[in-house]
């Protein structure tokens, strides 16, 4: 991550983005509602529900962007009306003014398209990237290498197992000599399938590099193979086909036809992308006559949160005509911004492609909501000394040691918060206010006894379950007992219980 290079901010109620272009967008800075106030736009200048793409990447980020663009669609009609009507537009909302500008003829005819939009609102095409693939695909017949009947699946873990075991008796049955063992094979093939688009190296050869290879090879070659005999797809399988298909001698008549279909494809979340997704979206749109809207975070892409790849995005970045950012973040006050300025403005880490921007508060004059705090930071750091922790024999921190000294420290510093002055919108601050993030429930865990230790109640929020605690072991003892009261053993572990209390002895 380096510092940012200016940007020019993007004005959802500017001149609409044309050709190819790239918004830069942190968190909390509307990108959902960036999409939404552009669909109302390009709709009310013609653009119509059938002729629009939106694609992001995940099942519950389309369904909220499907309600997001509804409700922009109907509140920007609904607010054309009562203009239409004498009413005084809301200047609040900027895109509801920009859409109110004009003759009465002009309004009335962008409150018509509007309608019609939310009438017809099923034809706008809002899906995930796999959800776009299957249905280009479902259209194209037998150019699109879809069998009729497909069962799509989460998971091929077992199928792999099966592939890798014919494979690896095949290779060294009779062999003189076994270069690697069958787990080492299933390492090699799950690497090999986890990412369908990446190049294997080296050459196939009979080294064991190469032999390697080979199996690598196999596996994908036999894996397809027999998930066409059994008709099933994984959801990558849908990627990997319509990027085939666009690359064939049929692929530019494909994109023809999308390019007639779709006006203008907005793609969120874009930082999330891995080059399959990249080359299909710009063989079909990235040549300019199709309006692309790519909208992402950068320095999420360096995660390579589900599958992502930065390069990609970095590639996608230099295609673009337009690169702009969205300046204002709608979720934090001006003091917390003003903290990871401080923290993050002059990172230079990695490539120069990703950067750190600089953003804005909604509302720059909002006060601290916490006051009264001994140290009323908005962001603070806290270190542990190494000399107060278990150490090494070269001087490094152990893990545990560390990890228990910052939970109890953690807990300390809760405590000196709720017995001071501090206020929270104008009430004391409560356990109830406070959250703590974690990177693993093995944590959450240790923070909530450190607290419980100076009797402050927590509450943990996550992926375990009341299942797996001792009051459940307690109850199943109980319940089984009286299932079968006959049963000395259940008897005994009933008695154990803390329903009963015996210690072991009585």
């Amino acid at each position: 991550m380096s510092t940012a290079i200016e940007q020019p901010p993007f004005d959802v109620c500017g001149p609409l983005p044309s050709g190819v272009t790239v918004l830069e967008a942190s968190a909390g800075t509307g990108k959902t509602f960036t999409i939404a106030g552009l669909t109302a736009r390009y709709v009310a200048e013609g653009v119509a529900p059938e002729q629009l793409l939106v694609m992001t990447f995940t099942r519950n980020a389309t369904a909220e962007l499907r309600d997001r663009v509804r409700e922009r669609l109907v509140s920007a009609e609904q607010g054309l009306d009562r203009v239409l009507a004498g009413e005084p537009v809301d200047e609040s909302d900027g895109v509801l003014a920009l859409l109110a500008t004009g003759s009465e003829d002009e309004i009335r005819t962008r409150r018509r398209r509007l309608a019609t939009a939310v009438a017809d609102f099923d034809a706008a095409t809002i899906v995930t990237t796999h959800g776009f693939c299957q249905e280009v695909l479902g259209g194209l017949g037998i150019a699109g290498d879809l069998e009729p009947g497909i069962e799509f699946v989460e998971d091929l873990g077992d199928l792999v197992e099966e592939v890798v075991d014919d494979l690896y008796v095949r290779a060294f049955y009779e062999a003189a000599e076994v270069l690697f063992s069958r787990d080492e094979a299933l390492k090699i093939a799950r690497e090999a399938v986890r990412n369908p688009d990446a190049p294997l190296e080296p050459e196939p050869d009979e080294t064991l590099p190469g032999r390697r290879r080979k199996l690598a090879d196999a596996v994908r070659t036999e894996l397809d193979q027999r998930k066409r005999r059994l008709g099933v797809l994984t959801y990558d399988d849908l990627l990997t086909r319509l990027d085939g298909a666009l690359a064939a001698d049929g692929g530019r008549l494909i994109v023809q036809r999308l390019r007639e279909r779709y006006r203008v494809v907005l793609v969120d979340e874009f930082q999330d992308t891995d080059p399959t997704q990249w080359r299909i979206v710009r063989r079909a749109f990235g040549d300019g006559s199709t309006t692309l809207v790519l909208i992402g975070d950068p320095k999420q892409a360096i995660y390579a949160f589900r599958g992502a790849d930065v390069y990609a995005y970095l590639e996608a970045k230099e295609t673009a005509g337009t690169q702009e950012t969205l300046e204002v973040n709608w979720r934090s006050d001006q003091p917390l911004l003003d903290a990871y300025d401080a923290l993050f403005g002059e990172a230079r880490l990695g490539h120069p492609g990703i950067v750190y921007r600089r953003v804005r508060a909604a509302d720059a004059n909002v006060a601290a909501r916490l006051t009264g705090a001994p140290e009323p930071r908005a962001l603070r750091l806290r270190m542990i000394d190494r000399r107060t922790v278990e150490t090494s024999s070269n001087g490094m921190a152990l893990v545990d040691s560390a990890r228990e000294a910052i939970a109890e420290d953690l807990a300390a510093d809760v405590v000196r918060l709720l017995d001071s002055a501090a206020r929270i919108e104008g009430r004391p601050v409560a356990p109830g206010d406070l959250a703590v993030l974690v990177r693993r429930n093995v944590d959450a865990e240790a923070v909530r006894d450190a607290l419980a230790e100076l009797d402050v109640p927590g509450v943990l929020a996550g992926a375990g379950t009341v299942f797996d605690t001792p009051a459940a072991a307690d109850w199943l003892a109980l319940l089984e007992a009286l299932e079968r009261p006959s049963s000395a053993s259940r008897a005994h572990a009933a008695a154990l219980t803390a329903f009963i209390g015996w210690p072991a002895q009585r």
